[in-house]
């Protein structure tokens, strides 16, 4: 097994341009029409990326996104000894020979709560970890103590010492029943990564539903796991001694569809969302049928027409997010400010991560009527005729939401964060330009960021 560096400076070279000081310059109230390709799913390839370290032969990935998440996962395995090349396709080739620096910084960490995703597959693999405490979005407390006790229960050993996580196992780890308090995404999968090279059987419930852990799974079987899910809940694995290559095209993002179909029904318009997989958006659509925003699904296609302002609103409902195949807390945002939209009142629980609906503050500069009742609960009353007005990202999606009540308010409007949208969101200023958008990305100089 490879030795572990103890904790030392660390010179972490974040390569992609800072974007913390940029900002959306919008002139909004046009509405939108055309169509727009969906591109691979951010929570899905991020997590096929950490999956490379399991094997020291080539994992080609198809589909991948272009967004900031990506390029700081790339660079950090880079760092770690992992050769990884990104093609103008798309693709990107991951080579994990001997990984030696088993060392995942705070610099990492801090950018993107995902490189958490590394603890389990360099700890099945290389039998020791040191990995910082995760940062990410502000939308509450994330904590991974259920990761650890995953890793334990497989028969690692953990200490948290000064922010980070000194991992070990003495030999292969070992199959386990893991039973989580609760259902966790990101739980679910380090747990699968770290048992898919453990010795025996491990049985994970209640497993997340997700269809990105499903992606996941079609993947690591395609490298020689084992890997089954047995019930809609439950996840079992039988683990190998060794996994090899492969090669996997990442699904589509349904977040990123349901963004698309959230412009068309908010700012007007009719948008055809290509390449996406319905089943997966079966919540979100039921959404667009009780709320009464005209859509309609052929194929891989999702097509959305909506009124623009001044000419009709939806119909009010209650919203509640919950674990798939439920309504997704990604797409929470997406579903509000439809719900602005909406004659009456609706209200917003939120379930997953407290501290979620803040990005609803900044909606109210957009001229919304909205009440945060609590950490969980919003009340909103519509319909919005939204303003132009300046307001500035408290995380990715949020952001995402933020840029389209801009983009749906007459007047010049002006976003500031630019860089959480771009963390989740492949080439967003060129496809909202091709459905006639009017925005510029600037840095808060005033120099076009582009």
């Amino acid at each position: 097994m490879s030795s572990t560096p103890s904790p030392k400076p660390f010179s972490w070279e974040y390569r992609p341009t800072a974007l913390a000081k940029e900002a959306f310059h919008i002139t909004g109230g046009r509405p939108l029409s055309g169509s727009v390709r969906v591109s691979g799913a951010k929570n899905a390839a991020l997590k096929m990326m950490a999956a490379s370290v399991l094997t020291g032969e080539r994992l080609h990935l198809e589909n991948v996104p272009e967004i900031l998440d990506i390029e700081v996962l790339r660079d950090t395995l880079r760092d770690l000894g992992v050769t990884v090349e990104r093609e103008a396709d798309g693709s990107m080739d991951l080579t994990a020979g001997d990984v030696e620096w088993l060392f995942v910084p705070l610099e990492a960490a801090a950018k993107m709560r995902a490189s958490f995703m590394l603890l389990g597959p360099l700890l099945a693999r290389f039998g020791r970890v040191i990995i910082s405490n995760p940062g990410g979005d502000r939308i509450g407390r994330r904590p991974v103590n259920l990761h650890v006790d995953a890793m334990r229960a497989l028969g690692a050993e953990i200490d948290y010492r000064d922010g980070y996580y000194f991992a070990k196992s003495s030999g292969r780890l070992r199959g386990a029943q893991i039973t989580f308090p609760h259902v966790t995404v990101m739980g679910t999968e380090n747990a699968m990564l770290a048992a898919v090279l453990a010795k025996g059987t491990t049985r994970i419930t209640p497993a997340a539903q997700e269809p990105e852990i499903d992606d996941l799974i079609t993947l690591l079987n395609a490298m020689g796991a084992q890997v089954a899910r047995t019930a809609p809940d439950v996840i079992e694995i039988q683990g190998v001694d060794a996994l090899h290559g492969a090669t996997h095209r990442v699904m589509p993002d349904r977040i990123e569809a349901g963004t698309f179909a959230t412009a068309a029904a908010v700012i007007g318009g009719s948008i055809e969302i290509q390449e996406i997989e319905p089943s997966h958006l079966t919540s979100f659509l039921e959404l667009l049928e009780r709320t009464g925003v005209e859509h309609s699904v052929s194929g891989k296609s999702l097509r959305v027409t909506g009124k623009p302002q001044g000419e009709g609103s939806y119909k009010a409902t209650d919203i509640t997010t919950a674990p798939y195949p439920g309504l997704a807390t990604d797409l929470q945002p997406s579903a509000g400010l439809i719900l602005t939209r909406a004659e009456g009142v609706s209200n917003i629980h939120e379930t997953i991560f407290e501290d979620r609906l803040e990005w609803l503050v900044g909606l109210r500069s957009f001229g919304a009527q909205v009440e945060i009742k609590d950490a969980r609960h919003a009340r909103l009353t519509g319909p919005t005729a939204f303003h132009a007005a300046e307001a500035d990202i408290p995380d990715l999606r949020a952001g995402a939401t933020l840029m389209l009540a801009a983009l749906a308010a007459p007047g010049e409007s002006k976003i500031h964060g630019a860089h959480h949208i771009r963390r989740g969101y492949a080439t967003i200023e060129e496809k909202f330009r091709g459905l006639g958008a009017d925005l510029t990305h600037v840095s808060e100089e005033g120099s076009r960021a582009e």
